[in-house]
């Protein structure tokens, strides 16, 4: 039995707390006290040797900088996206706290409501460390087929890129466009996240595997998804505002939208369907952004 403290006490940090606790001994905490089993405090937590970080892409670095200690701990970033603020991956952002000889991020479909019922489920472990890749793979429970990758910058453009192209397939979606029109946004959209992920140096079947291809389809076509429901609300006129209020929750890929948006103006990147999705969410009429993009 691992002790594992899990940081974030949302959606997918509790319902990875309940798995991991089918063979290990776990915690979890967050900023906001929760009527959780095994609730502690952010200190007891943080002395646990397995740490699962589920903290939002965009609210990371500054709890970081005011609450981390590292204390050796071996640490399984579970969050996805690409601070929009700065446009630094997770890794750069964890880089400051954390060797990569102790790092570890997640990447696959999976929905939080799926594995809270213990649902058939399969992920990577993506590490430059291939034995801490390892070690995280085991904790795993007996309903989660767990495999490992050392392509951490691969994992971590596709799990990003993935919620901006959840938000394009939602507005399409909501726009009644229809199967035809989805499945082409969709196969185009891995291609620009493969293209934009090669340009950093990411390997190419990593696009096409649970991470890239697997987690893009699961989120780009389900109302499960959050990123998907953003384009849904896009598509009905509502502002950004308004469907956060309704979701209650973050969506990784409004500031990842942004962030590709000024990454792409930095590195002269060709991105379409992030540049639209982008569009929109500055206020152009999701209809014309549509037509503008089958356009090209």
């Amino acid at each position: 039995m691992k002790s594992i403290g899990v940081i974030g006490a949302g959606k997918w940090g509790s319902a990875l707390a309940y798995a991991f606790s089918e063979k290990n001994d776990v915690v979890i905490t967050s900023r906001t006290p929760r009527d959780l089993p095994n609730f502690v405090t952010l200190e007891e937590a943080l002395k646990c040797e397995y740490l699962i970080m589920a903290i939002p892409a965009q609210q990371v670095s500054s709890w970081l900088e005011k609450n981390f200690k590292f204390n050796s701990q071996k640490i399984l970033v579970v969050a996805k996206g690409i601070e929009a603020s700065s446009g630094r991956f997770l890794n750069d952002i964890y880089k400051p706290y954390v060797p990569d000889s102790n790092i570890a991020f997640l990447s696959g479909p999976s929905f939080a409501a799926e594995v809270q019922k213990s649902l058939p489920t399969a992920l990577v472990v993506n590490s430059l460390n291939e034995e801490l890749a390892r070690d995280f793979a085991e904790l795993f429970p007996s309903f989660i087929k767990s495999y490992t990758s050392t392509d951490v910058i691969g994992a971590e453009i596709a799990g990003a890129y993935k919620n901006v192209i959840a938000i394009a397939a939602g507005i399409c979606e909501g726009l009644g466009l229809g199967k035809n029109a989805a499945a082409a946004l969709i196969s185009r959209g891995l291609v620009e996240m493969e293209r934009f992920g090669l340009a950093y140096g990411a390997r190419e079947e990593t696009f096409t595997g649970l991470g890239g291809a697997g987690d893009l389809f699961l989120t780009a076509s389900s109302n499960m998804s959050r990123n998907f429901r953003v384009g849904l609300g896009l598509a009905k006129g509502k502002n950004q505002d308004e469907i956060l209020t309704e979701l209650g929750e973050v969506a990784e890929g409004i500031g990842t939208t942004y962030a590709l948006h000024e990454i792409s103006e930095h590195k002269d990147l060709y991105l379409p369907i992030a540049k639209e999705v982008y569009e929109v969410l500055e206020g152009k009429d999701p209809q014309k952004s549509l037509k503008d993009l089958l356009s090209k």
